[in-house]
């Protein structure tokens, strides 16, 4: 694979959308190809199983295995054929999600999501597919709940009570503690023009973005 990926993480309301936009028309303006895409989702299959996921009930195991089984069909359709083709991959959330929302919130085994890990993300031999970058955005949960105030009809984790993104952003934290060289940590409790700033040093920084 000869592309570059980049993910980007973080609650709702931290402004991921906003940037992921912005990134993808800097790297189309270099010429590059783009694959704009998102977790849970990017093929008609993972589409599916995200509406299940946002919206109907189920149990925190349940919601690990259809998310990695969308993650599954995504990687396979759409990840790994755009990196072949040497695009760029910009994916708004990709497995720190799964560990933020239902190891952290959820309080699933965390050694289970990472075996999931490995037999999603790996091909035998092969190690872990994992962003190149992963750009999070760090945002004091209270904030993020403030900002999405009447944005729109929420989904059952947007609906949780703030303890529960509590957990989320501590489960975020850990993941980045753990892997500090692919993960950049953005205060997404700034202007859009600082958040963008920073976005575009990280990018930068990792010789992705000329």
């Amino acid at each position: 694979m000869s592309g570059s990926f980049i993910s980007f993480e973080g609650i709702d309301g931290a402004g991921k959308s906003t940037h992921i936009a912005a990134l993808s028309a800097a790297f189309q303006a270099q010429g590059r190809v783009v694959t704009l895409t998102r977790e849970p989702g990017g093929t008609a299959l993972a589409e599916q199983l995200r509406t299940l996921v946002l919206n109907d009930a189920m149990d925190a195991m349940t919601e690990a295995l259809l998310v990695f089984a969308a993650r599954r069909d995504h990687i396979v359709r759409v990840i790994a054929p755009a990196l072949a083709r040497d695009e760029v991959v910009l994916c708004d959330r990709f497995t720190d999600a799964t560990f933020a929302y239902q190891g952290g919130g959820r309080g699933f085994d965390w050694d289970m999501l990472a075996i999931l890990e490995r037999w999603v993300q790996g091909q035998g031999a092969a190690p872990v597919l994992q962003p190149e970058l992963t750009i999070w955005f760090d945002l004091p949960p209270a904030v993020a709940a403030a900002r999405l105030v009447s944005a729109r009809v929420p989904d059952k984790f947007e609906a949780q009570p703030r303890a529960f993104f509590e957990q989320v952003a501590a489960a975020y934290a850990r993941r980045c503690d753990a892997d500090r060289a692919r993960f950049a940590r953005i205060n997404a409790h700034q202007t859009p023009e600082q958040v963008w700033a920073d976005v575009l040093a990280a990018v930068r920084q990792r010789n992705l973005l000329p």
